[in-house]
């Protein structure tokens, strides 16, 4: 049997969909608060990205509790609880290889924060103007 030939464009739409898909299930599970901690259950914490490996089989996961509050101890939480995360994606999504999930601060909204704040400074503002 001739295996078909993926083009690089193909693998990298395939690997957006699956993080796509895994980041809907893990909002899912923590919307409904399927997951039996207090922590968890005391935050609301958005899943932002989810990157998966070429191969499908490690899933960075990016997540941020409402309002940036006890991002630590939010983080902890869900890495006690990663093997319930494989389990519930992979029984949702009926992969061949269940995922393995590392969950990561999502910097983005303190980077975004940061050149904000170097945009509204006077000396740059200044240069914008002219």
């Amino acid at each position: 049997m001739v295996r078909q030939q993926v083009t690089p464009e193909q693998h990298s739409v395939r690997l957006l969909k699956v993080g796509e898909q895994v980041r809907h299930v893990l909002s899912e599970v923590l919307t409904r608060q399927q997951v039996h901690d207090d922590t968890l259950s005391a935050h609301s914490v958005s899943v932002t990205e989810v990157r998966m490996s070429p191969d499908l089989r490690m899933a960075t996961v990016y997540v941020k509790p409402l309002l940036g509050e006890d991002e630590e101890v939010v983080l902890k939480a869900l890495r006690t609880h990663t093997a319930f995360f494989q389990r519930e994606v992979a029984q949702r999504l009926k992969l061949r290889f269940a995922a393995r999930i590392r969950f990561r601060p999502d910097e983005t909204f303190d980077e975004a924060s940061r050149i904000d704040a170097l945009l509204s400074d006077p000396r740059v503002k200044r240069d914008l103007d002219e």
